[in-house]
């Protein structure tokens, strides 16, 4: 875990403007720590691949240190935890990322490297096909003691209706949220919220001065993917948000699957469309989603790992 003083450089780099996971981590590589960052002079800064002058430049913008003093306030007297990228149990998968966040806010239980993780989405607006075909295929998982991690958004539909079933079949959830923790969106979903952090996770890489603003979620998807070995797509149009979502889980090399749809049913042809595509396996059940991860019960428990190479060399 990280000093006090280093976690705040952390917090202030990620509120310069247009400085984002990748540009942060760059400045950190090559200036040795994010304190570093701000004490570089600017000559130095700009001469970074990628950087240039008007970032160079940004990070002397008035405030941000005083407003990542008051975050670090802010989540001591809300008990929010954090991870940094540093820190040895920050998500494993989503540090294999490339724009991986410099730092991750959650509330509950660190969950994230959990053996199995799947990332259920789809539209906000859930057919009964779709709501019964994702609460059978949790609870189906379930049964078969695989006992995955469901990882979604907490918006309305299918989001909501994977979390639901997680929680009633008493497996782990973890809810990733495009806003900071001073806030919930959608407010409707608060009590569902509550369950989950006691049975999971509220995570989000957003500060407290983040608003649920329609930017957000798309980042915000980006995090679902990433903390998943495969996503799951019921119910889709051609331009929802879980196609995006499909598409970062594609980009990270991580499985996609999609529950098929009738022809021409504007709810499912964005999945039909990513079949079509080859950009995701078709899933009809349980059974399927468990032979196309691997997920053999029998195989995967207690593998045997060498964990050091070498480990007679210095």
């Amino acid at each position: 875990m990280i000093d006090e003083k280093e976690l705040k450089y952390i917090i202030a780099l990620t509120l310069i403007p247009h400085v984002g996971s990748i540009t942060g981590r760059k400045l950190i590589a090559y200036t040795g720590s994010a304190e570093a960052v701000f004490r570089e002079n600017y000559k130095t800064l700009r001469k970074i691949p990628g950087v240039g002058d008007y970032i160079s430049r940004q990070k002397n913008t008035p405030g941000i240190i005083e407003k990542a003093e008051e975050e670090i306030l802010f989540l001591k007297k809300n008990n929010i935890k954090w991870l940094t990228y540093h820190d040895t149990d920050y998500p494993e998968r989503i540090r294999q990322c490339p724009d991986a966040p410099l730092i991750l806010y959650f509330r509950g239980e660190n969950i994230f490297n959990h053996p199995k993780t799947l990332s259920v989405v789809g539209t906000r607006r859930a057919t009964s096909y779709g709501i019964e075909f994702c609460q059978k295929i949790i609870r189906d998982l379930a049964d078969k003691g695989l006992d995955p991690v469901i990882i979604s958004g907490l918006a309305y539909g299918i989001d909501y209706h994977a979390h639901l079933a997680a929680l009633n079949t008493g497996l782990k959830t973890v809810a990733v949220l495009a806003h900071g923790l001073h806030t919930l969106y959608p407010f409707d979903h608060r009590r569902l919220a509550g369950k989950i952090e006691k049975a999971g996770a509220l995570i989000t890489d957003f500060t407290s001065s983040e608003n649920p603003e329609r930017n957000n979620f798309l980042k915000r998807n980006r995090i679902i993917a990433g903390m998943s070995d495969a996503t799951l797509v019921i119910e889709s149009g051609i331009s929802g948000g879980a196609l995006i979502t499909a598409d970062f889980a594609g980009s990270y090399n991580r499985d996609v699957f999609a529950l098929p749809g009738r022809a021409g049913d504007p709810l499912s042809s964005g999945c039909n469309l990513l079949i079509k595509n080859n950009k995701a396996a078709l899933i009809e059940s349980a059974d399927d989603l468990q032979y196309l991860t691997g997920w053999d019960k029998k195989n995967v428990q207690n593998l045997p790992r060498q964990r050091v190479m070498f480990p007679e060399l210095n």
